[in-house]
């Protein structure tokens, strides 16, 4: 399991990272092991300011359908055009191509309620 050292993470499975006033925001490898073969990504809150916890979009798998949360308040800058027509890269790249949001951040300060590494391992009982 992929669990790379300089992300945060959500108990929901998504991960963070953060670039300045912006972040990227994607799901685990973890998250993407689960859902299985990932076929499209739908995210209709561009341009909108999403809360803490809040669902800024779905992902579905061939299996099953599940929601996106919000890990920090943020407004959705840019969904990545990549996963449009290949969101099959979540699957083989869930940290690099595979990222699935970027946001402008509200609260930096709301990332030191996310887990580093080592807690999102030992949630994961890794």
């Amino acid at each position: 399991m992929n669990i790379p050292q300089n992300l945060k993470y959500s108990e929901d499975h998504e991960w963070l990272r953060i670039e300045g006033n912006e972040a990227y925001i994607g799901i685990s490898d973890y998250a993407q092991h689960e859902l299985g073969d990932i076929v499209f990504v739908d995210v209709d809150t561009e341009g909108e300011e999403v809360a803490a916890g809040e669902v800024f979009g779905s992902i579905e798998a061939v299996k099953t359908v599940s929601d996106l949360l919000m890990p920090i308040t943020g407004e959705v800058l840019e969904i990545n055009p990549a996963l449009e027509d290949n969101a099959a890269l979540i699957n083989s790249d869930p940290y690099g191509e595979g990222w699935i949001i970027k946001i402008k951040v509200a609260d930096a300060s709301e990332a030191d309620k996310l887990m580093d590494a080592a807690a999102y391992t030992k949630l994961l009982g890794l």
